[in-house]
């Protein structure tokens, strides 16, 4: 069976696989469905739109959308016209109304905000691409903050640009080797999420060939990282924080004896907060301990881990970092500045509360989540917050993202476009609205949602959508 298949499945794998699935039926129910086609699943943003709301506008597209068992905001989605436009080129993708996530990912973060509803400060070790960041701001409403970090480069971007697109204010993005955390930040964070890079075996219905570098050598290698960085999360975690660990893997070695390995380091100051209630459901997946063992054939879903564990106790310091972190380049806006750029943004529609606090570099204005700002000056950050403004003898030049995240459309500041119009908008050209404009510089609309802001010259809205996101194809509609 295994090698008619288009999925490599290699023999030691399948021997691995055979020992955590004793049972034959089982085994046979994990080889089949990992032979067939993943189903596709979206997370709502609530950040921008309400579960309701978002059902109702996607209502004529006859999407059908089944709600993931242990995601409130999360649908599997199956498309009629599934072939003939990406879910990505959608209008409701592009201005942020959701997150094409998988199902199985989604699980994470529920675990951790079951255990603790609103923490204040949280690490996500491994972000890009985003998913869980942002799943996890829109619980936290953008309140309190997240440290974001990645330690790929290429992958800080692509994670920039969804928090971005999804409206995301409270993060601050690093890009650091996660075992600097436990020894730069001891005890620092309420909740911490390692969803840690693994040997990826669940996605093998995403990638046929996901298994084709496997074997039992590459996987005690990643379990070795592995331990070093859940040590490294449970020390930066502050006593009676939660720490969820997770990976998209299959195997004992990456899940369980991570786990344990942190429980016999110090067996006086972790507790197992066993997954049991976290959904109907969860028993068909949860192992002896108290986790989540997800194989595919479970809920026809990728294969997933995940363990929830909170600190009890304090526990001695990791020895402190050899880096420097830089002279940090921002200076908080005083008084007055603070309020002359609040008003001036106000006129222009921008609006946000105590939860960011505005900074300044050079002619640059930022918005900071002021949860966050206790960190500056102990680790180098790649950006924080949003960036709100240019300032110019005239006033100031708003920014695209802060308007994704933080404008709110009247009709005497804001114009609403037609599906062509928006359609030419987000493929970086000029707009010759037709509708009458309430001023010079208005915010764009399109479903009643900022897309964006332009100023008007002679007849036309010059576009100034950011030109890397500038989009070509299909839009929106099959």
């Amino acid at each position: 069976m295994a090698h008619s298949s288009p999925v490599y499945f290699p023999d030691a794998f399948l021997n691995t696989m055979r020992e955590a699935l004793p049972d034959t039926a089982a085994f046979d129910a994990f080889i089949a469905i990992s032979q067939q086609p993943l189903r596709r699943s979206l997370r709502v943003n609530t950040l921008k739109i309400s579960v309701d709301d978002f059902l109702k506008q996607v209502a004529p597209y006859h999407w059908a959308l089944t709600p993931i068992p242990w995601c409130k905001d999360g649908f599997w989605i199956s498309r009629e016209d599934a072939d003939s436009l990406p879910l990505g080129s959608t209008a409701e993708h592009l201005s942020g109304l959701f997150y094409i996530q998988e199902a199985s990912s989604m699980l994470p973060v529920s675990a951790l905000f079951d255990a603790q509803p609103q923490p204040d400060l949280v690490l996500d070790m491994a972000a890009a691409p985003g998913s869980k960041t942002t799943q996890m701001a829109a619980k936290m409403a953008n309140q309190g903050a997240i440290l974001a970090n990645e330690y790929s480069a290429s992958r800080v971007k692509v994670l920039h640009a969804n928090l971005s697109r999804c409206g995301v204010s409270n993060t601050g993005i690093t890009h650091f080797d996660g075992r600097v955390f436990g020894p730069a930040l001891p005890e620092t964070f309420d909740a911490i999420l390692l969803d840690a890079p693994c040997s990826g075996e669940g996605v093998i219905r995403k990638d046929p060939d996901a298994l084709r570098n496997w074997s039992p050598e590459s996987t005690a290698n990643i379990a070795a990282t592995q331990r070093d960085l859940i040590d490294s999360a449970f020390h930066a975690l502050k006593p009676g924080g939660v720490l969820i660990y997770s990976t998209c893997t299959l195997n004992h070695t990456e899940n369980q004896q991570v786990v344990h390995w942190l429980l016999q380091q110090y067996p006086e100051a972790v507790q197992v907060l066993p997954l049991t209630q976290l959904f109907n459901g969860a028993e068909q997946a949860l192992t002896v301990d108290g986790f989540l063992h997800v194989f595919p054939h479970l809920f026809d879903s990728e294969g997933f881990f995940v363990a929830r564990l909170r600190k009890t106790a304090s526990i001695a310091p990791m020895e402190k970092p050899g880096y420097k972190v830089g002279q940090f380049p921002f200076t908080p806006a005083n008084r007055q500045q603070a309020n002359d750029i609040s008003a001036a943004a106000n006129k222009a529609g921008i609006i946000w509360d105590s939860a960011l606090s505005p900074w300044l570099r050079d002619k640059e204005v930022w918005l900071f989540p002021t949860t966050i700002t206790p960190l500056f000056g102990q680790v180098r950050f790649s950006r924080i917050g949003l960036k709100l403004a240019e300032t110019f003898p005239k006033g100031y030049r708003w920014q695209h993202e802060a308007i994704i995240a933080l404008a709110q459309p009247r009709p005497d500041n804001s114009v609403e476009l037609s599906e062509t119009e928006a359609e030419e908008w987000y493929r970086g050209r000029d707009i010759y609205p037709a509708a009458p404009l309430p001023r010079d510089e208005v915010i764009v609309t399109y479903q009643q949602r900022p897309i964006g802001l332009a100023k008007k010259v002679s007849t036309r809205l010059k576009n100034s959508y950011p030109r890397e996101l500038v989009r070509d194809g299909k839009l929106f509609k099959a």
